[in-house]
């Protein structure tokens, strides 16, 4: 088993004002040459908004964009027609394919969004752009990971075009969790939303991510109350 961890500390971190971002991977004005991406997880932003402001309207092409509100509410709006609104519980996927373009705005003026912002590489350039959301039944997450992402639009969750599994769960102190891989020749990238977690000889603290390649499966054990992402990706 190889692995990679990135502290919280250690992430790029800029304040617009507007927008209190921290970057994983190398994103806008942080630029890591040792922090490009994992396997095919490109951009992992931690993205908190201030009331009523957002991102005006920009383009995407060839890219899996998956965004998770963690509070708040964030209006969507792109060329595909969608208006939409999600908010904590949801999950949204565009695939940009071909070409999108989309704004994304704090739909409250008196209170804080905060979001992730997570790209990941498709399979398949160029294909026709497509969104969709889903609300999670938070009832599932307790001491359990439910999948929210995955590769089969029959599957549990929303689908992407990716050989990829994304997994929410919420743990009481001392659960600990058996998580076996879906094809060993990928990776799994854990980023702790909030808590303490033990994962082999590694402790993770609130925003640290940890990356694990070149294995089967691996335990996870919650040394407080905790929310983990736990994101499976193709490594090549």
């Amino acid at each position: 088993m190889k692995s990679v961890i990135h502290r919280h500390d250690t992430r790029g971190h800029a304040n617009h004002g507007w927008l209190d971002t921290h970057h994983t991977f190398s994103f806008a004005g942080y630029q890591n040459p040792e922090r490009m991406h994992f396997g095919v997880l490109r951009v992992l932003n931690d993205d908190v908004v201030a009331p009523g402001m957002g991102f005006s309207t920009h383009s995407h092409q060839n890219m899996e964009i998956i965004s998770i509100p963690l509070e708040g509410d964030l209006k969507h709006r792109d060329s595909m027609g969608n208006v939409k609104v999600i908010r904590a519980g949801d999950v949204q996927a565009m695939s940009a394919g071909t070409g999108i373009q989309h704004s994304e705005f704090n739909a409250n003026i008196d209170k804080e969004v905060r979001f992730l912002q997570i790209w990941l590489f498709p399979k398949e350039r160029n294909v026709t752009p497509r969104y969709d959301q889903i609300t999670v039944d938070t009832s599932k997450l307790a001491n359990s990971l439910m999948q929210v992402v995955s590769p089969d639009p029959e599957d549990e969750g929303i689908w992407i075009h990716q050989d990829a599994w994304f997994y929410l769960g919420t743990f009481e102190k001392d659960f600990q969790i058996h998580y076996k891989l879906h094809d060993e020749k990928n990776g799994v990238y854990v980023f702790l939303l909030e808590g303490e977690v033990k994962i082999d000889d590694q402790t993770l603290n609130r925003r640290d991510g940890l990356g694990l390649w070149e294995l089967q499966e691996f335990k996870m054990r919650a040394l407080h109350q905790s929310k983990v992402l736990v994101m499976e990706v193709p490594m090549g």
